[in-house]
């Protein structure tokens, strides 16, 4: 990565780091360490479990403030929709992490949407531990307001924050008569960072795939894209 991406990044996220070594190891897959081992910086892995906790009590902290008289389950819908791995993707695209990223060759070559969509969403995760350490709390806080919760309307006026999976079950029983299932048709990576990819299946018939980092995970995006492809 050059000076003048590393930059550029900072530049997007709105955020000048004191210890730039903390932003550039929050870019840093395993892999790239596996072909690098003397690499003086490790992988992402530790801030992105620091990141996701950050992450998750602003968001809270935010829904609880904002929202008194909203149940808490639905809350938690909402909270849900905020911190998955695809929103999280989708802030890293607009940003431009992937440009900043360390891969191995072999990752980087590789045009599996679906992984490199993981990467880039565990990537943010790490960014926002990075802030947090680098910047403190209230930087943190301020960085995910903007980015990630500012989302937060056009969730509710989708109503992407229901439950898929109940959501296509309730229309499967009540249009076909039947109940769906899913199928888990792969399953890579190593287990701290497994991708499973299920199959949804009314009957006999496949109605869509479903991608996660979790077999929970991938049946919601596999419900999600059942509902689309029906019309549901």
């Amino acid at each position: 990565m050059t000076n003048n991406t590393f930059l550029k990044l900072q530049k997007n996220l709105g955020v000048t780091f004191k210890n730039e070594d903390l932003l550039r190891q929050a870019l840093v897959h395993r892999s790239y360490l596996n072909e690098h081992p003397d690499f003086r910086i490790g992988h992402n892995e530790r801030l992105e479990f620091l990141g996701d906790a950050v992450l998750e009590i602003i968001v809270t902290e935010f829904l609880y403030l904002n929202f008194t008289s909203t149940p808490e389950g639905d809350l938690t819908n909402w909270r849900a929709s905020l911190v998955n791995a695809h929103l999280l993707y989708e802030v890293a695209d607009q940003l431009d992490v992937e440009d900043s990223l360390y891969l191995s060759r072999g990752e980087a070559r590789d045009k599996n949407k679906k992984s490199r969509q993981f990467i880039l969403a565990n990537a943010m995760e790490a960014i926002i531990g990075a802030i947090y350490l680098d910047q403190g709390m209230a930087v943190a806080k301020k960085f995910v307001l903007k980015n990630i919760v500012s989302r937060l309307d056009d969730i509710l006026r989708d109503q992407s924050y229901l439950d898929p999976k109940s959501l296509f079950q309730e229309k499967s029983q009540e249009k076909k008569g039947l109940t769906p299932h899913y199928k888990i048709l792969d399953e890579k990576g190593p287990d701290h960072a497994k991708l499973f990819t299920v199959g949804l299946y009314i009957g006999e018939e496949k109605i869509a795939d479903g991608d996660g980092s979790s077999k929970q995970e991938a049946q919601v995006d596999a419900a999600a894209k059942g509902l689309k492809k029906m019309g549901w």
